[in-house]
């Protein structure tokens, strides 16, 4: 048998249709025990590591008053900087994002001051 040269195979399949260029691919994977897809998992494998470091921006959100609302509305109101009556109506409308896209470690401060304040409080 004749050794075909690489131009040789690329003219040929510049000359194919694409149906026929993927029937070629698929008995080449079929022949040799091969997949084309092996470059899209490696594409993935820096994505998986930007999960694995965890969120850029998340969202604080009040679940429960819990014991001390009137504690919790001066937490809202610290941390929000709204009025009496607006913290008011956001503790009142629980579950409620209190504070959202901000940073996890800002996202933790708020959590542990609502916490002291006995509200249940969820970062996501």
């Amino acid at each position: 048998m004749a050794k075909i040269s690489a131009q040789d195979i690329i003219a040929a399949l510049k000359e194919m249709t694409i149906l026929e260029v993927n029937d070629l691919i698929k008995l080449v994977e079929e022949e040799f025990g091969v997949t084309a897809a092996a470059p899209v998992a490696v594409a993935a494998g820096p994505v998986e590591q930007e999960e694995a470091a965890g969120p850029t921006e998340v969202t604080v959100t009040l679940k429960e008053v819990g014991g001390s609302k009137v504690g919790v509305i001066k937490v809202v109101r610290e941390i929000t900087g709204l009025g009496m009556m607006e913290a008011k109506k956001l503790v009142d409308a629980v579950p409620v994002a209190i504070k959202e896209n901000i940073k996890p470690d800002e996202a933790e401060e708020i959590k542990a001051k609502l916490q002291e304040a006995w509200a249940v409080v969820e970062v996501k």
